[in-house]
């Protein structure tokens, strides 16, 4: 065979001279690039904070002005040994009185105190997950690869400690009202129409910065039926991700503990917080107890919330406020 027909038989098979690469590994590699046109995040390459930078002076400033009564509710629950928790999650809490034994004081004024102990998950009740806490396939929030952040010792990027104060506007959607139900069904699935439907209903027009929160009546299960709050519930889909995340929102959350519809009808394990978190930099926020702001008609607030500053963490325990 002559040169050029070689040449031209070599390629043909699917090689690349210089580098014998397969074409299909080229391709591979373009399905793999494919995939990962989530990131670099539309707030620039090195940003660690995702939608948490729509949280301008602006936007403090709009919901300021919900305040009109100067009432304010913690949205947060109770946390205890018995609250339950998603799967490997624990929380114990033990008083420990050092150099007391035995009734020992110290100092002339028999000074005395309690001091606590906690070995607990950071992920049980009332939490703020991170854009870190969620990956896939081990990449994170703008690309971030595992292997580059994540030590025993915490994650080097994309830490809590990261995210700036959130002030701004809350929203409550009550799906309670929606459905008909003190308790919104496990397997229901929320829709653009149904949000489009409540907000409609409740006279409120999403807006840059919001936090979103869904009312479902799932808290009542606890203590009443740990076992059924934590096989199933209901929750956001795909399709309404998507819209949230288009309307430029902050963070999303509400009353049940992974914020969308669980088990997802699709067999994935929790894809919109994939796509919220990872994809997205939008925040998560569980088990906010919004039954006071429901019962009282308070359908947007100034949603208050500075969180532990653990170095390294991807979610903690945190207790929001809401001020109307």
């Amino acid at each position: 065979m002559k040169t050029k027909q070689l040449t031209k038989a070599v390629v043909a098979a699917g090689f690349v001279l210089g580098g014998i690469v397969p074409v299909s590994a080229q391709n591979q590699k373009e399905s793999v690039s494919a995939k990962a046109d989530w990131y670099p995040s539309s707030y620039g390459a090195s940003d660690e904070i995702g939608a948490a930078n729509l949280l301008t002076s602006d936007v403090v400033l709009q919901a300021m002005k919900l305040v009109k009564l100067g009432k304010t509710l913690p949205l947060a629950v109770p946390i205890d040994k018995n609250l339950p928790a998603f799967r490997h999650r624990s929380f114990n809490l033990y008083n420990i009185q050092p150099g007391e034994q035995a009734g020992n004081t110290t100092g002339p004024n028999k000074f005395t105190f309690n001091d606590e102990l906690v070995n607990g998950w950071t992920g049980v009740g009332t939490q703020l997950n991170g854009i870190g806490h969620i990956g896939i396939d081990n990449v994170y929030y703008n690309g971030n690869k595992a292997a580059d952040f994540v030590t025993v010792e915490g994650v080097k990027k994309l830490g809590i400690e990261k995210v700036p104060p959130m002030v701004t506007r809350g929203v409550v959607l009550d799906m309670t009202a929606h459905y008909g139900k003190a308790i919104v069904p496990g397997d229901t699935e929320f829709t653009i129409a149904d949000i489009q439907a409540v907000l409609k209903k409740q006279g409120i027009t999403l807006r840059k910065g919001d936090v979103v929160l869904f009312n479902t009546g799932w808290l009542e299960l606890i203590g009443k039926d740990n076992k059924q709050f934590l096989e199933v519930e209901p929750g956001i889909g795909m399709d309404a991700a998507k819209w949230l995340a288009d309307q430029q929102i902050v963070a999303f959350g509400g009353d049940t503990w992974a914020s969308e519809i669980y088990p997802n009808p699709t067999g994935e394990e929790f894809p919109v917080n994939q796509f919220m978190l990872a994809k997205r930099g939008i925040y998560n926020l569980e088990l906010i107890d919004s039954r006071p702001l429901v019962r009282d008609k308070i359908w947007q607030f100034l949603f208050v919330l500075g969180q532990p500053l653990y170095i390294g963490s991807t979610q903690v325990n945190v207790n929001p406020i809401a001020i109307y």
